[in-house]
C-alpha cells in the first residue's frame, strides 16, 4: 500500500472519529442537562444556569416522595415482567412454525402476519378496549400483560423468525432421528442457539413495557395500580413549575433502561446483525 493511501485512510479514520464524537457530544447534552437540573435549586433551575452551585441531593428523595415511587416501581415491574416473558415465549413459538414447520398458506399468513404492522394502533384502540371492558378486565393488569403471552408482537415474531432461519435445519434432522418432537427441537436446540435474538426482543419489549403510557392510562383507574409513567404524569401535573423535581423523578425512571441497554447491548448487537442475515 502506497504512502498517498494510508494518508489517505487515515484521513478519513479522523475525520470519521471527530464525526462520531461531535455526534455523542450533541447527544449527552440533553442527559447532561437533565442530571445538573436535577441537582439544582428552584431558582437556579429557572435561570438556566448549566451547574449548581451546590448539588442539591434531597431532590430525588422529595421526588420519589411525591410519586409514591415504591408502590408504582412494583406495579411497573410487574406488568414489565410477565409481558417480557409472555414476549420472548410466545413471539419464539410462533416464529419456529413459521421458519421450521410446513403447512398450507404459510408464506401468505406470514405477509398477512406482517401487514398487521402498518395497521396503526389508534385504529384498534377502541376495538380493543370494548373487548376487555366486556371481560371485566378494565382496571387490572390483564389487558397489559395478557396479549403478551397470544402472540404478542408481529415485530418479534419477525426477528426470530429470520434468526431461527439462519440456524441449519440439519440440527433438527438429526433431533428427529433420536426421537425429538417439534418441542423438543424447539426447546433443546433452537432456544439455545438464539440466545442473542432473545434478549433482543427482551430488551425491546422491556423498554416498550416500562416506558407504556397509553396502555396504563386507558386501562388502570385505581391510584394503587399505577405504574411509573402515569405516576410521572401526576407528578408533572401538581410539579409542572418545579423543574429541578421534575427532572429528578424523570432521571430515575429512566435508569433501568439505560443500565439495561448498557449491559446487555453487546448481545443485542449480536441479535440485530445476525437477524438480517437470511430471508
Amino acid at each position: 500500500m502506497t504512502h498517498s493511501k494510508i494518508t489517505r485512510r487515515r484521513i478519513w479514520t479522523i475525520a470519521a472519529t471527530i464525526i462520531i464524537l461531535v455526534g455523542v457530544f450533541i447527544i449527552l447534552i440533553p442527559l447532561f442537562w437533565m442530571l445538573t437540573t436535577s441537582l439544582k435549586t428552584y431558582a437556579e433551575a429557572e435561570s438556566m444556569a448549566w451547574l449548581p452551585r451546590k448539588p442539591q441531593w434531597n431532590n430525588y428523595f422529595t421526588a420519589l416522595r411525591a410519586i409514591n415511587f415504591w408502590r408504582a416501581l412494583g406495579n411497573t415491574l410487574l406488568i414489565t415482567f410477565l409481558a417480557m416473558t409472555g414476549h420472548v415465549f410466545s413471539c419464539a413459538l410462533v416464529a419456529y412454525g413459521f421458519s421450521r414447520l410446513r403447512f398450507p398458506f404459510r408464506d401468505p399468513l406470514f405477509v398477512i402476519l406482517l401487514a398487521t404492522m402498518m395497521i396503526p394502533a389508534q385504529v384498534t384502540m377502541i376495538p380493543i378496549f370494548i373487548e376487555f371492558r366486556a371481560l371485566g378486565w378494565v382496571d387490572t393488569f390483564y389487558p397489559l400483560t395478557v396479549p403478551a403471552f397470544l402472540g404478542g408482537s408481529a415485530f418479534f415474531i419477525f426477528l426470530l423468525r429470520q434468526f431461527f432461519m439462519t440456524i441449519p435445519t440439519e440440527m433438527d434432522d438429526a433431533a428427529r432421528i433420536d426421537g425429538c418432537s417439534h418441542f423438543g427441537i424447539f426447546f433443546k436446540i433452537i432456544l439455545p442457539l438464539s440466545k442473542p435474538a432473545l434478549l433482543t426482543v427482551a430488551l425491546f419489549s422491556f423498554m416498550g413495557n416500562w416506558n407504556d403510557f397509553m396502555g396504563p392510562l386507558i386501562y388502570l383507574n385505581s391510584p394503587e395500580k399505577k405504574t411509573l409513567a402515569l405516576a410521572l404524569q401526576d407528578f408533572n401535573s401538581l410539579y409542572a413549575v418545579q423543574p429541578h423535581l421534575m427532572m429528578a423523578a424523570s432521571l430515575v425512571i429512566m435508569l433501568p433502561c439505560l443500565a439495561i441497554f448498557f449491559f446487555a447491548q453487546r448481545y443485542f448487537i449480536k441479535g440485530m446483525v445476525i437477524t438480517g442475515v437470511k430471508g
